[in-house]
């Protein structure tokens, strides 16, 4: 069998450093936030090139709180793209603000600035756009709407752990940024964890009160706030994960670069990577097909497991029926959902198994 993603093999090459990380924090006794906690705060602020990063306890918390930093609140609008984990749109929905949808770019499946442009209505609040897949948005034209028009923009990039565009780290590039350290990440916690960044000072503070019950100080409750702290283990195990990450990146790379080569003359279509400006973190490897059912079905049959990303695109989900969009709507994203497939991808896979892969397709 060949895995979708191996945690196992991860933890096997780094075992040693984890278990030495985890006894400081057993010895120490500090389980929530504390020195390790803050130490990975500005060791991931520094990877990143923001100013400040807050630790949170998942990325869907630092999108929550990123956009209450922003005041957004009930009556406002929040625009994002469909084809995403359900994460990004729930926490526009905790805000009580309403979100509004635009289609992709087909090829980089991210937020297409032209269709965005359009959805910009007065009650826009902020935009958010996702880099899917470790692939970066086109974040300069997205900004240029969001100037136009003095609308902040939030960066999803749960996804995207070390990426670039145009040279510059995502996440740190609109108002505040996001990242999830969800296990299967490319920088994943042994756990559930996350971190709002920014360069703006104040943002930073009210993110900082808002993940710790709204206190500027013990028992000084100044905002109406959540239990949100990353636990002391997660900032030791990611302050390891941190300092092999730029290692991992390159092997995922290496392994697009190779499943991009032998898969040149396959039908299926292959990720793009915007080579003038972006750095594709490949945190999967997703290809196209107008037969992705029978493709997978094929290559589980020949003990290769894949994955799908995603295959109900969130206006499309029961769950958020009530928002009002319909099958159609965004014909990109819709397409998208029902033709990628994505293949084995993590740094520990080896060539073999890449050869594998591409001859069973």
């Amino acid at each position: 069998m060949i895995p979708f993603v191996d945690l196992k093999a991860q933890i096997r090459g780094i075992k040693a450093e984890l278990q030495a990380a985890i006894e400081t924090i057993l010895d120490n006794g500090q389980f929530v936030l504390g020195e390790e906690v803050a130490k990975f705060e500005q060791e991931f602020a520094s990877y990143v090139g923001a100013a400040h990063a807050v630790a949170v306890n998942s990325g869907t918390s630092a999108l929550h709180l990123a956009l209450l930093a922003l005041k957004v609140g009930p009556g406002d609008e929040v625009i994002t793209v469909p084809n995403t984990f359900v994460a990004t749109v729930a926490a526009i929905g905790y805000t009580g603000a309403r979100t509004v949808l635009v289609d992709i770019d087909p090829r980089s499946f991210n937020m297409d600035p032209e269709t965005l442009e359009r959805a910009i209505t007065p009650r826009t609040r902020a935009i958010l756009p996702v880099h899917l897949y470790g692939q970066p948005a086109d974040m300069d034209a997205i900004l240029d709407v969001a100037s136009r028009h003095g609308v902040p923009v939030v960066e999803d990039a749960c996804q995207a752990h070390g990426a670039e565009y145009r040279g510059r780290r995502v996440g740190a590039i609109g108002a505040i940024g996001a990242f999830s350290f969800y296990p299967g990440k490319n920088l994943g916690a042994c756990g559930e964890a996350g971190m709002a960044v920014t360069n703006d000072g104040a943002l930073a503070k009210t993110v900082r009160m808002l993940r710790d019950w709204g206190q500027a100080e013990k028992y000084h409750h100044v905002l109406a706030g959540y239990n949100y702290r990353m636990e002391g283990f997660q900032g030791a195990v990611l302050r390891v994960k941190l300092r092999h990450l730029e290692t991992w990146t390159e092997a995922r790379r290496a392994h697009a670069s190779r499943y991009n080569d032998a898969l040149a003359r396959n039908s299926v279509v292959r990720p793009p990577e915007a080579m003038n400006w972006a750095r594709h973190v490949y945190h999967v490897y997703a290809v196209r097909s107008g037969n992705r059912d029978q493709l997978q079905a094929k290559l589980q049959a020949q003990g290769i497991q894949t994955g799908i990303h995603y295959p109900i695109p969130v206006h499309l989900q029961p769950a958020y029926a009530s928002a009002g969009y319909k099958s159609g709507d965004f014909r990109h994203a819709e397409l998208a959902a029902k033709e990628v497939l994505s293949l084995p991808m993590f740094p520990e896979l080896e060539d073999s198994q890449i050869d594998a892969v591409v001859a069973a397709l």
